[in-house]
């Protein structure tokens, strides 16, 4: 079921994805020249935070976690990038180390682009240049969501969230039909919601109860999008 009417979805998503379809083919032949492939098992760092960088990301398959840690060592998920995604952009246009840590919650293969490849490409391609601008504007309106969403709700509110918005991401990579299955970890669930594992875990009881999801193992399957919808007390 579309979220279309029911959740803003499009508030919470980077929309990197455009940056590619607006490039011309020798833009991305040479944004993607000199790329390197690169696989991630589950849990496996692509960055960490305070490293310098050297270079962008594409996700071309899989689902990767962008996070900080809290003083007491604890993650805060922030945002979940998916395939045709891109991460690390930020950093190297600021020509400063990584303000935050990434890595995979599945498996995942990525492509590394390095900074001079990436830069070169800005400078030269007024498409790139205006695509990244509003991509960044956009963003701010996601983090603004992230701010007073998961600081001023309940709980529950914003587990009903997190599990919209994983639902989303994992749904891009399923044929329609198809059940959405999330694969994720009940403490990536509580760091997304900023809530403990416990809280999840007893909410997710909650929802299997009233029919709103059914678990398959460890893996979620929503079942009432609109309910779930409706619990986040979001406004579309």
């Amino acid at each position: 079921m579309s979220l279309n009417g029911i959740f803003p979805i499009d508030q919470w998503d980077f929309q990197s994805r455009s940056i590619l379809m607006e490039l011309s083919d020798a833009d991305q032949a040479r944004l993607m020249m000199h790329a390197r492939e690169e696989h991630y098992q589950k849990g496996d760092v692509i960055f960490r935070e305070g490293a310098m960088a050297t270079g962008i990301y594409f996700i071309q398959s899989g689902m990767v976690k962008k996070y900080k840690i809290g003083n007491e060592g604890q993650e805060h998920i922030f945002y979940v990038a998916g395939a045709g995604e891109f991460i690390g952009y930020h950093a190297v246009l600021a020509d400063e180390c990584y303000p935050d840590a990434a890595a995979a919650l599945e498996e995942s293969v990525l492509s590394y682009i390095p900074a001079a490849d990436f830069l070169e490409v800005i400078t030269t391609s007024p498409n790139l240049s205006k695509m990244l601008l509003k991509v960044l504007s956009h963003e701010f309106t996601v983090f603004t969501n992230n701010v007073s969403a998961f600081a001023q709700r309940p709980v529950k509110e914003r587990i009903a969230i997190a599990l919209i918005i994983l639902r989303e991401k994992f749904k891009r990579s399923v044929a329609d039909g198809q059940p959405v299955l999330i694969k994720v970890s009940r403490d990536d669930i509580a760091n997304m919601a900023g809530t403990t594992r416990e809280n999840v875990a007893r909410t997710l009881t909650e929802f299997r109860q009233e029919g709103i999801l059914s678990t398959h193992g460890r893996k979620i399957e929503v079942t009432d999008i609109r309910r779930l919808a409706d619990i986040s007390n979001f406004p579309d």
